[in-house]
């Protein structure tokens, strides 16, 4: 309670406020979490439970109740988006605004932390905080003082350990020989106390240390810290299990005080671990707190019982996990469609079906906007995009651009267009520097001004400076490389055609590599969306007729007004909800993805399911998954077998369509090399059959050599019927059917 002699200011028609008013609403669990006020409490909050109400009213119940004075509570979200609506749903209990919450980001909380302390840190209160783009600038200044080679060092590959550094709490002095990287030769973590001097004597702050600094001092300034200590009864905190080391450090230190501290979240759906977040903050909580409460919210107001029980028996398989058990809390959410599962024979006839399906819905009078594709990468979107233009579906990419407008595109794309017509000087500009060879403004100008005064294209008085001497050095031989190239890649058409021509295009100028060298978190993402760029290649006879295709598509009207079905990454969806949701691409490698498993092993695994239980709770009436039995790596098919999620999903909630299996399985070997596109079996039929898979003649057991014509030599790890998991000496993990391994 607020101590004896203060009064409340005035926050709202207090005396209005009774229990019926803003609690009668809540169900005993949600009652629970907002009325077990005092000592540390964890709520689980499942998909569609109330979360954000609970939260909200939690905050809204302190203030009425007397308990603390509206600048005595701490509330932390993780997007200015969450903070502005917990702010207006708490003014919308209390009858009016309250002033002075302490309610924001981490950032946005900390950075006001910062300017009061700023001297603990050597800064000044007026410090700047710097973008992405002035940090890179920064560190590449620091690296260059400092004799690195920045073309061969990339700095944005050394500010991604910076800020890796820094979401673990860990200041260059800080950092050990476990924790330290062997970029540059080892001169990382010098790097990083350079740039960080740099910034103070620029008094100036990147993202990563408002809440480094801030934490760093509560660390080592006692009198700030029982400061906070004094001021803060209450810290409520929204999704607890996406916090990084060093938000989970900045918390316990500022809860050390009152230990009224109330973590909102669900371990179920952590799904962030690439960009820091550390779900195991989460699973120690009742460890860090002592005589922790755990409120379970279980009851779901979004999902029908079938999709719930498809989703917690596939959740049910992570061993990371606290546990709880969604049920429906509305009444009309009984029963309900099951999972449906379909089988199509490629991917192409899976974006068919899936445009197919929306446009049957849409006609019996689905909203577009009640219905999302949700895959698991960004490159993904193309084959669906496509189908949707051809068939006259409005959609929207939600949080990321069409496929075709993504830089990665553009820039490939203006290599082709560059190629195939040389006097087409906007997209010889756009490649003749990227990636990097030297060419500055002054020589773009050089350039520029020999073709108006020669009258011919850009490239090719580009050409002619080279042979002239007009361009001169490095520039020279980089210029003169690019324009043979081009040329040899057009003589390339002819002879090897335009699959293999892009192919060799992209690596043979460098931009390939460009992305496998860049650090960055979208660097991965973006070299899927150029294997995927390569794969559509394969669906027209020339590169012209590609290149008029994506000028078509480009074209494509993008009317706001309109209703949209929504195309997304499971990443971009956490948090939203439709009636209907797509999940295609459910296959190995695909879905769980390979990458993730080979860095995370189990415990990335774990997170990729994760990401399949958000993906189904994110239906409301309907969830359609599917997978396909061949999909096309460049130009050539190879055969896919279903994700091992699809069979974690209990077989009472799921309803099964597509292809026959044995036209799979017949076909499974002149699939596995090159197969034509004319030779695609009918399409699609609409019934589940599933004959008796052809024996081995013999059974192949774990621990057994074995051969694959792709990944090698390999020793079978586990056996799960027709599956096979097989460590590759050169592949690593990978799981495939046993009839396409011999053994060794």
């Amino acid at each position: 309670m607020v101590s004896a002699g203060h009064e409340l200011p005035y926050i709202g028609r207090v005396t209005s406020q009774t229990p019926q008013d803003y609690l009668i609403r809540l169900n005993p669990e949600q009652r629970a979490a907002v009325e077990t006020v005092d000592g540390p409490l964890l709520v689980l909050a499942g998909a569609g439970t109330g979360k954000t109400r609970v939260l909200t009213t939690r905050f809204a119940h302190i203030l009425l109740t007397k308990r603390a004075f509206p600048n005595q509570v701490l509330a932390v979200t993780f997007t200015n988006k969450a903070a502005r609506e917990m702010r207006e749903r708490v003014a919308a209990i209390l009858g009016a605004p309250a002033e002075g919450l302490w309610l924001g980001t981490f950032h946005a909380l900390c950075a006001r932390m910062l300017r009061r302390h700023a001297e603990h840190v050597g800064l000044a209160p007026n410090f700047t905080i710097l973008d992405t783009d002035d940090q890179l600038r920064l560190l590449k200044q620091v690296m260059e003082a400092e004799r690195v080679d920045t073309k061969r060092w990339v700095p944005a590959a050394l500010m991604s350990a910076i800020q890796r550094w820094k979401d673990r709490g860990l200041t260059p002095a800080r950092i050990t020989p476990n924790e330290d990287t062997d970029f540059a030769n080892g001169h990382a973590t010098a790097l990083y106390a350079a740039y960080q001097s740099r910034l103070r004597t620029l008094n100036a702050a990147d993202f990563g240390d408002l809440i480094l600094h801030t934490t760093e001092i509560l660390r080592t300034q006692p009198e700030v810290l029982a400061d906070y200590h004094r001021r803060f009864r209450y810290i409520l905190v929204d999704e607890y299990q996406d916090t990084n080391l060093v938000q989970y450090m900045w918390l316990r230190l500022l809860a050390q005080g009152h230990r009224n501290i109330c973590c909102v979240g669900d371990d179920d759906q952590s799904i962030y671990s690439w960009r820091g977040a550390e779900v195991e903050n989460i699973l120690r909580f009742e460890k860090d707190f002592e005589g922790a409460h755990v409120v379970r919210l279980e009851a779901n107001y979004r999902s029908t019982a079938a999709i719930l029980a498809a989703a917690s028996g596939l959740i049910a398989h992570n061993e990371g996990r606290l546990g709880k058990t969604l049920r429906p809390g509305r009444a009309d959410a009984q029963g309900g469609e099951k999972v449906s599962i379909v089988e199509l024979w490629d991917s192409d006839e899976e974006a068919r079906m899936v445009a197919g399906k929306i446009e049957a819905l849409r006609r019996d009078g689905h909203p577009l906007a009640e219905m999302a594709v949700l895959v698991r990468a960004g490159f993904q979107t193309r084959a669906f995009e496509e189908r949707l233009i051809a068939i006259g579906v409005p959609y929207r990419v939600v949080g990321g651009l069409r496929f075709y407008e993504r830089a990665e595109i553009r820039d490939a794309i203006a290599y082709m267009r560059a190629t195939v017509q040389p006097a087409d000087d906007l997209a010889f500009e756009r490649i003749v520097n990227v990636p990097r060879r030297g060419v500055g403004e002054s020589a773009l100008r050089t350039m520029h001004e020999a073709s108006r005064a020669w009258d011919i294209p850009l490239s090719a008085a580009a050409g002619r400076l080279v042979e002239t001497g007009g361009l001169r050095g490095k520039l020279k031989e980089a210029i003169g490389g690019l324009l043979r190239n081009m040329g040899r890649w057009r003589d390339m058409l002819e002879t090897d055609g335009h699959v293999v021509t892009v192919s060799a295009m992209l690596d043979e100028s460098g931009y390939t590599e460009m992305w496998k060298q860049d650090k960055s978190a979208e660097a991965p993402g973006r070299l899927e969306n150029l294997k995927e760029l390569v794969r559509a290649l394969a669906d027209f006879e020339t590169l012209a007729g590609f290149l008029d295709h994506v000028a078509l598509v480009m074209e494509n009207e993008d009317r706001s007004d309109t209703d949209k079905v929504s195309l997304m990454t499971l990443h971009g969806a956490k948090g939203l909800e439709f009636d209907t949701v797509f999940l295609p691409g459910w296959e190995e490698g695909v879905f769980p993805n390979q990458r993730s498993m080979d860095e995370g092993g189990n415990k990335g695994l774990e997170e990729e399911r994760r990401l399949a239980y958000v993906g189904l709770t994110r239906a409301r009436k309907r969830a359609i998954v599917s997978h396909a039995a061949n999909r096309r790596i460049y130009a050539n098919w190879q055969v896919s077998i279903p994700s091992r999620f699809l069979e974690e999903i209990p077989a009472e909630h799921v309803e099964q369509t597509g292809n026959t299996r044995n036209q799979r399985i017949g076909a499974a070997t002149s699939f596995s090399g090159q197969f034509p596109l004319i030779a695609r079996p009918p399409r699609v039929i609409d019934v589940w059959e599933q004959p008796g898979r052809p024996a081995r003649p013999d059974k192949i057991p774990t621990g057994a050599r074995v051969f694959h014509q792709k990944f090698g030599y390999g020793t079978v790890t586990a056996v799960d019927d027709d599956k096979l998991d097989v460590h590759f000496e050169t592949s690593g993990d990978k799981r495939v059917l046993d009839r396409f391994v011999e053994r060794a």
